[in-house]
């Protein structure tokens, strides 16, 4: 196969952040020819994250591959270059128009410990915090195997991008995490394109064969083997085999039908994931007798934008925002973990709050700018005038914003026990607030894998032949999700799952 061409991905981080199901306008592709890629230009409102790639042409399809990744989400694309690295010939089966998935709309980071950039900025972290941090995050439930995994290659998956051109060495905070640990692009934006970006030019420059509009619809297999997939694509369905299959659908954020079975105390919430987030391949997956672990622990982040879906980045606490009700006054700790913000936030009287930040914060939190241009950003040039377009009493979020500023210099929260994101005060204007309520962010339940990312069935055995990795998953979270470990999540296990796919073929 010819060389394919490289990504004419430029995706703004800003639009990113936008967030999206049932509040985006379905996607739209044209293609044309182009010896052996299909040029996709895929366009949609801001809430899809408009961007222009190319592809792999249809015609360009072959009958077997050694291994078939489903999903072109981060831990597709890194198992296919792991894949490839390992010596295999993989294949990655998209079925949205672009590619990217519900990596596409990561606004914060990817957690990792004891990494070259934590050391260079001398911030101490160690494996053990980061599992520790985790494992209360996650309120002790997590998958103890898989989460020391996680935390032990978590730094081997930053050298990973680092060595392909994809560098995140601005470290911040994060909820639940006691340290800086979360890891963004140098100017502090939205790690969602810049990651997508870096790692659609390496699957090209790997010349792996990326299929977009290629939905598939079951796993195949023969004589109790994994035999490849059933794929429809350019208006035919057809029969795909391979050794090794990859599932890499991410989750069902997506599918109100789902969310509501599992979690029907959730149905209406607005949702932040990505219009292909919709549970295809937990489906395929359980139709083989795959476990299922975990399928009502639903994450709902604290601060989305209700009117569209909009996610507000975790960055904008951790680079020092704060939370005020409607009286004008902090509630709760603002960078405790998401489920218990989101709590205090829907036990208020009004079950909203607003983010409060300062001009010097918009300047080191990037995503800012997107926000603004979306129009969900009030403005004060002092606090007292941002309050009276908030309508909130005047004296009281002065007095709020004098009594966080001592706080910070003090370096001690009274009133709400907060440690981390102190590093600076609010006391530079214009002022700006946020609107935000909570939304649905992250489905932590999903098929059972063990450490190999092999598929476990209802027997506690693995399914040969047969691997996941990401958000489809379920167990390394546990019941509640640290901000910044999901683009961990998806680097780390997408990797193993080229690696251990590709080791099977091979067998």
């Amino acid at each position: 196969m010819k060389k394919i061409v490289s990504s004419l991905l430029i995706v703004s981080a800003f639009l990113l952040t936008a967030c999206g199901s049932g509040n985006t306008n379905s996607s739209s592709a044209s293609s044309a020819t182009n010896s052996s890629t299909e040029k996709t230009s895929a366009s949609s409102d801001a809430n899809s994250g408009a961007s222009e790639q190319e592809y792999t042409d249809p015609s360009q399809l072959k009958d077997s591959y050694d291994v078939i990744i489903v999903g072109a989400g981060g831990a597709g694309m890194a198992a296919a270059i792991q894949a490839k690295e390992a010596g295999a010939n993989p294949v990655i089966f998209e079925k949205m128009p672009i590619a990217g998935g519900n990596t596409l709309k990561s606004s914060g980071g990817m957690n990792a410990s004891e990494t070259k950039f934590q050391k260079e900025q001398g911030i101490e972290d160690s494996n053990d915090t980061f599992f520790e941090d985790t494992l209360k995050g996650g309120q002790e439930t997590n998958d103890r195997d898989l989460l020391r995994y996680f935390v032990d290659h978590s730094a081997d998956a930053i050298d990973w991008l680092d060595n392909m051109g994809i560098t995140l060495n601005n470290i911040s905070y994060s909820g639940g995490a006691s340290v800086k640990r979360i890891h963004r692009p140098a100017d502090g934006s939205a790690v969602g394109g810049y990651l997508v970006d870096g790692l659609i030019r390496n699957v090209h420059e790997r010349e792996i064969p990326l299929f977009v509009n290629a939905d598939v619809t079951k796993i195949n297999e023969t004589d109790d083997k994994i035999s490849g997939v059933t794929v429809s694509i350019n208006g035919e369905e057809k029969e795909i085999n391979a050794k090794a299959v990859v599932v890499t659908t991410g989750g069902f954020g997506s599918n109100e039908e789902m969310i509501t079975k599992y979690r029907p105390d959730l149905k209406g919430y607005v949702s932040t994931t990505s219009e292909g987030s919709t549970g295809d391949g937990i489906k395929m997956i359980e139709a083989l007798g795959g476990q299922t672990v975990a399928m009502d622990q639903i994450q709902v982040h604290p601060t989305v934008v209700q009117k569209d879906g909009m996610l507000i980045s975790e960055t904008v606490r951790g680079e020092g925002a704060i939370l005020v009700n409607q009286q004008g006054k902090r509630f709760f700790n603002e960078l405790e973990t998401r489920d218990k913000v989101s709590a205090a936030e829907t036990e208020l009287p009004e079950h909203y709050a607003y983010l409060i930040f300062d001009d010097a914060l918009a300047k080191r939190a990037k995503q800012v700018d997107f926000y603004k241009e979306q129009g969900v950003v009030e403005e004060g040039a002092t606090i007292e005038e941002l309050a009276k377009k908030i309508d909130v009493p005047e004296e009281t979020l002065k007095a709020t914003l004098d009594t966080w500023n001592k706080a910070v210099a003090d370096k001690k929260d009274e009133e709400f026990g907060r440690e981390t994101a102190m590093d600076y005060d609010l006391t530079e204007g214009p002022f700006y607030a946020i609107q935000i309520a909570p939304g649905i962010h992250h489905t932590m339940g999903g098929v059972k894998i063990n450490t190999e990312t092999q598929v476990i069935n209802k027997e506690d055995k693995t399914i040969p032949g047969l691997y996941a990795a990401g958000e489809v998953t379920g167990g390394l979270h546990g019941n509640n999700r640290i901000g910044g470990n999901a683009v961990a999540d998806i680097i780390i296990f997408g990797r193993q799952a080229g690696n251990q796919s590709a080791g099977f073929v091979k067998q």
